[in-house]
């Protein structure tokens, strides 16, 4: 997976069409999208690269939104591993290098279906890096996405994470 959407619950299919719709105008006619136990997220693999698809994304979203009705959220996502704290710390180690030693970061983690702490998780991170945090303006985000015992992780600049729903809001 190298996305994963969010949808209003028991959407999922229509999100599915609409995504994969949209993926084949930017050119994967075959990407890999399903649904997953939990109700509103779906994950997707596309052979393009997911920054890439954000930023078409924002701009089917700018020109023709009303192409976007059903996704809520389109997140990227670099890497998958186990969700114990040791896989998701190496993979983690294995992305900061993006992050330059005077920028700033913060960590968004969604959990679900696990045992592992928040706090735990965060501090566990947070000790990789000697940067200054940013929760309100950020140069970089690392994104945890937990799913039961599956996690998607991004270390991506600002503003990776796409909320269809806010954006439609400000306009």
């Amino acid at each position: 997976m190298n996305l994963l959407i969010t949808c209003q619950r028991n959407m999922e299919c229509e999100t599915i069409n609409e995504i994969t719709q949209l993926l084949d105008i930017f050119g994967d006619s075959n990407p890999n999208i399903l649904k997953t136990k939990f109700s509103g997220i779906i994950i997707a693999e596309t052979v393009l690269e997911a920054l890439e698809v954000i930023e078409r994304f924002r701009e089917k979203i700018e020109n023709e939104p009303w192409e976007l009705r059903y996704s809520s959220r389109i997140i990227p996502i670099q890497k998958i591993c186990q969700t114990d704290l040791a896989s998701i710390r190496q993979n983690v180690i294995d992305l900061i290098p993006s992050i330059k030693p005077d920028e700033t970061y913060k960590i968004s983690l969604e959990k679900r279906d696990s045992e592992i702490m928040r706090s735990e998780i965060i501090s566990n991170i947070a000790d990789l890096l000697t940067n200054k945090v940013s929760l309100e303006e950020p140069d970089w985000e690392i994104i945890l996405q937990i799913l039961g015992n599956k996690t998607g992780i991004g270390v991506m600049p600002k503003n990776s994470i796409l909320s269809i729903t806010k954006i439609k809001r400000l306009d």
